[in-house]
């Protein structure tokens, strides 16, 4: 019964959201005002067919982590998530565990930044929305290397350069800020697992973490070497979100420069088609993305992780 619920509460509140406001053109023709499968599932970062079994009531016991993303592509408000919550069976997150919720104010400043590359993570720098321009300049991720944590120590390398000094400055603060989290958040079993996961597979994180290690995230300057169109030295604020914890990191170039020109090329070309098929849910503790055109996080919307 629950399932039946939570399927007709998605597929009506589906209908209400109007794609412009979710980053998305609204052109061609519409059976219906709202986002279509395709858009929801493309801003949820989970695949069509698993988005059709949910609303269909074929698919039973949908995960937290897929509950708060279509709560998040819905934009749902605080009440109406409990609800979606409830209807899934499941308990909505409560005190102790890392905020997912993002407000419709946030989701309406990221809305009017389609020029900038811009991303939002949670407190254990876990992506939880990124626009199409940030998508275009860091690629995709997948999975854990959603999280900026297990990608600082453990992940397969991304497209910033490091020095070893930037690299040892980078691990620092996130274990500082991992500490920190899990100080806030006693209750998050995701936080706690990522936390004992790096323990013991990052030699580096378990001396750091025992030494206690301190460090924190600066304003900084960071070159992006970009497959297509090739370096981009790049200004990175991290800004944080009063009462949520949340992490809004933004690039910008400065104006009238070959890094200027080359973002507003990037923005032209968007992000590489997905190459995978039927993409299921994300992995535990890894947030869906919100995307914004065909596969990426949505333009005026926005897909994992920590500064990079």
């Amino acid at each position: 019964m629950a399932s039946t619920d939570f399927g007709r509460t998605v597929r009506r509140w589906r209908d209400r959201v109007p794609p412009e406001a979710a980053g998305l053109p609204s052109g061609g023709h519409r059976r219906a005002p709202g986002l279509r499968r395709e858009e929801l599932a493309m801003l949820a970062g989970i695949s069509v067919d698993y988005v059709t079994r949910l609303e269909q009531g074929r698919a039973e016991n949908p995960s937290e982590q897929v509950v708060e993303a279509l709560g998040r592509a819905l934009r749902v408000s605080p009440a109406e998530r409990e609800h979606l919550f409830h209807t899934a069976g499941l308990v909505p997150p409560g005190r102790g565990t890392v905020p997912a919720y993002i407000a419709p104010s946030v989701h309406r400043m990221l809305d009017r930044l389609t020029g900038t590359p811009v991303a939002v993570s949670d407190a254990s720098w876990t992506l939880l929305l990124t626009n199409t321009l940030y998508t275009a300049l860091m690629g995709e991720r997948h999975g854990r290397e959603r999280n900026g944590a297990w990608r600082a120590f453990l992940g397969t390398g991304d497209r910033v350069r490091h020095t070893p000094e930037s690299r040892r400055d980078l691990e620092a603060a996130v274990t500082a800020d991992l500490r920190t989290a899990a100080s806030r958040y006693p209750a998050d079993q995701h936080l706690r697992r990522l936390i004992t996961d790096l323990r013991a597979n990052s030699p580096r994180f378990a001396a750091l973490w025992d030494a206690e290690a301190v460090g924190h995230h600066e304003a900084s300057r960071k070159t992006v070497d970009h497959p297509q169109v090739g370096p981009l030295t790049l200004d990175c604020d991290v800004l944080s979100v009063a009462g949520s914890d949340l992490r809004i990191m933004i690039y910008t170039a400065e104006p009238g420069t070959r890094d200027a020109d080359r973002l507003e090329l990037l923005s032209v070309l968007g992000p590489q088609p997905l190459t995978e098929e039927g993409r299921q849910a994300p992995a535990p503790g890894a947030p869906a993305v919100r995307r914004s055109d065909a596969g990426r996080p949505t333009g005026p919307g926005i897909s994992d992780s920590l500064p990079e």
